[in-house]
């Protein structure tokens, strides 16, 4: 029986594609920054100011709450980040490589947070690892796949 193994997609692909959705995500943020921040005068008797307006409950939901509500959703409905589509790329369930389930996609997400705990370690990891999963690849039990 003649299996077809899955092209899996390496670092420096999957690290293009993170900068394509950095710079995605930076262009729909920048307007809401620009509002809530001001513009980018330096003013040392403001930095107290500033650092309150950073750990803001308001700061946190479009800095970080959003953005990974919107990742997880790209992830559940495309299988990919924007910059994942772009590259031909998407994320498939390790044992069937079909769909993932949205408890895999989520945990994935979370998973993040270790890969870069260790000096961003899970991430290069996709480097050396076989079938080049990062930390949070692993904790998924998913994998990094060519679309096309």
């Amino acid at each position: 029986m003649n299996e077809i193994q899955p092209r899996y997609v390496g670092f420096w692909a999957r690290f293009g594609a993170f900068l394509i959705d950095s710079i995605l995500a930076s262009i729909v943020l920048a307007p809401f920054g620009r509002l809530y921040f001001g513009l980018a005068d330096v003013d040392p008797f403001r930095l107290l100011d500033d650092l309150l307006k950073l750990l803001s409950p308001v700061n946190l939901f479009y800095n970080a709450v959003l953005p990974a509500i919107a990742l997880i959703l790209f992830w559940i409905f495309r299988q990919a980040s924007p910059g994942k589509m772009v590259i031909g790329a998407k994320i498939v369930d390790e044992k069937t490589l079909g769909k993932p389930t949205t408890g895999q996609m989520i945990g994935r997400y979370f998973g993040y947070y270790l890969s870069t705990f260790v000096f961003l370690l899970g991430f290069f990891w996709v480097g050396w690892d076989a079938r080049k999963q990062g930390w949070h690849d692993k904790l998924a039990g998913t994998l990094v796949i060519r679309s096309r």
